[in-house]
């Protein structure tokens, strides 16, 4: 006589660890039919590997990031503390050692006067990989105080401060 499937013979039965007739002892999982257990398990180690090194390599370019913009910060800052400093007729000496003050390390001042303004430009290198190098650069202006007012006094003509240098730059590279 054939076997009819899904059909036990009497005396049979199955019992899991508690006792219970056709309860089973063990969880199925993975894919619809499979017998033993999960045919995945390895998928989530293997996973892993690979997101961790992703994650890790965000992460520092994330702070590499936050490192150039801080330091973007600082040239900008340093330039307005210099241009300040020369505004009011400090020495020059005075007023680059004001910008170097807060400046990143390594970058380079630059101190001038164009007509009745003072420029200060700061520039400096973030260091990265490969193209994520960098150049920054803050640059400031600030009208001089010997000139405010001078226009009234000398009769509208304008004292400049530029000796008869109409317009020229006179540069001074520190770095």
């Amino acid at each position: 006589m054939p076997k009819a499937s899904g059909v036990r013979r009497a005396g049979s039965v199955r019992r899991a660890r508690g006792g219970v007739p056709g309860a089973r002892s063990e969880p199925r999982t993975g894919s619809p039919g499979a017998r033993g257990p999960a045919r995945d398990s390895g998928y989530v180690t293997a996973e892993a590997a690979v997101a961790l090194p992703v994650l890790a390599l965000f992460a520092l370019m994330l702070i590499w990031g936050l490192m150039a913009a801080s330091a973007q910060l600082q040239c900008v800052d340093a330039a307005r503390a210099g241009a300040r400093a020369a505004a009011r007729s400090e020495p020059k000496a005075d007023a680059m050692a004001a910008a170097r003050s807060a400046a990143p390390d390594g970058a380079r001042v630059e101190l001038w006067r164009e007509g009745d303004m003072v420029r200060v430009r700061v520039r400096a290198h973030a260091i990265g990989p490969g193209p994520l190098a960098v150049n920054l650069r803050g640059e400031a202006a600030a009208l001089a105080e010997d000139t405010v007012g001078a226009d009234d006094a000398m009769g509208g003509a304008g004292a400049g401060g530029m000796g008869g240098v109409d317009g020229a730059a006179a540069r001074e590279a520190v770095p």
